[in-house]
């Protein structure tokens, strides 16, 4: 594995932005944080003084050549709102117009397992079929194919790292995060059903190590790769062990497909996730041997040990926001 350069993460302020920038200063690493909003990155990143701030417009190819100035590898992060994956093709397109013209040399894709369609097998190796049949797997399967014809065009080289639904503490986008607050407080736990189908999930703060890793192997570029959780677990036993650590028994409130059909009704939001509830009722699971082979053996957290993570950062966080009512409640 080479030395490499610097390193960027564009739309840097969520949840994998901010474990990878954890392994890049471990390593003792410099890296740049770009995302629209200086605030919310300042808050995430400010403590590190191995972090370089820097604001862009994706929408702006010039923007993103300045964003990119510097860098040897950008990580690209962005997320569109989920009834606007249109984006995600355009905004691709500029980002690598704009890198390229920066001189950048490495670029990876943080992806998905959209752009497969229905799995045909499990476990799913990266020579399965890419054949989406929903708007959301078209798009990012059109994003996914931009990234990858651009490797080896003026220099730059590219991969995609495909990941499965994550999970993780504080991670509020996760589909099990409901679980961990409503573990800590008491209360209902709102899932996707169904509850009771094996489904795979990666603990967040794993892929970092990995992205890390893939900054500094040129030969991983040219293709993309998979990077699986360790296993299956169904979301009813992932409530079981998170309201045991509280002492408490499950409560959860299940939305299939027809009521997310009816929910989508009034609520934008609910009615996208209509056409990928596929994903909840018919597994795909990720085979991630051929990394293996590339990097050696990659350390993964057990969904015992995770989810008591996610539980205990759901606690300390709902007692945190208890302690500043009552700091607010006594000062009013």
């Amino acid at each position: 594995m080479q030395a490499t350069g610097k390193v960027g993460l564009f739309g840097a302020a969520g949840a994998a932005g901010q474990c990878i920038a954890a392994a890049l200063s471990a390593a003792g690493r410099g890296y740049r944080v770009v995302g629209r909003s200086r605030e919310s990155l300042q808050r995430a990143f400010g403590h590190d003084p191995l972090a370089e701030i820097v604001t862009w417009n994706p929408d702006d190819p010039a923007s993103v050549r300045a964003a990119a100035a510097g860098l040897q590898t950008v990580i690209y992060l962005v997320g569109v709102p989920y009834d606007q994956f249109a984006q995600h093709p355009p905004l691709m397109e500029k980002t690598l117009a704009g890198v390229t013209a920066a001189g950048v040399e490495r670029f990876i894709l943080i992806g998905t397992v959209y752009p497969y369609g229905r799995a045909q097998g499990n476990p799913v190796r990266e020579d399965h079929p890419r054949e989406p049949h929903t708007f959301k797997g078209r798009m990012r399967l059109e994003q996914e194919k931009l990234v990858l014809a651009a490797h080896g065009r003026a220099g730059l080289s590219t991969l995609v790292l495909r990941l499965p639904d994550f999970y993780g503490p504080c991670i509020e986008r996760s589909l099990l995060q409901g679980v961990f607050v409503g573990a800590a407080t008491g209360k209902r736990a709102q899932l996707l059903g169904p509850v009771d189908m094996p489904h795979e999930f990666i603990y967040l703060p794993d892929i970092a190590p990995v992205v890390e890793i893939l900054t500094r192997t040129p030969e991983a570029y040219g293709r993309w790769w998979h990077l699986a959780g360790v296993g299956t677990i169904t979301q009813r036993e992932v409530a079981r062990k998170a309201y045991a650590l509280a002492g408490r028994e499950p409560k959860l409130m299940v939305a299939g497909k027809g009521m997310l059909r009816v929910l989508g009704l009034v609520n934008p939001l609910m009615r996208e996730l209509v056409e990928m509830n596929y994903l909840m009722t018919e597994p795909l699971v990720l085979d991630d041997s051929a990394l293996t082979k590339l990097i050696g053996p990659i350390v993964k957290t057990s969904y015992e040990e995770g989810i008591r993570r996610s539980f205990e950062a759901a606690r300390a966080s709902v007692s945190a926001g208890d302690a500043t009512r009552r700091e607010t409640v006594r000062g009013t």
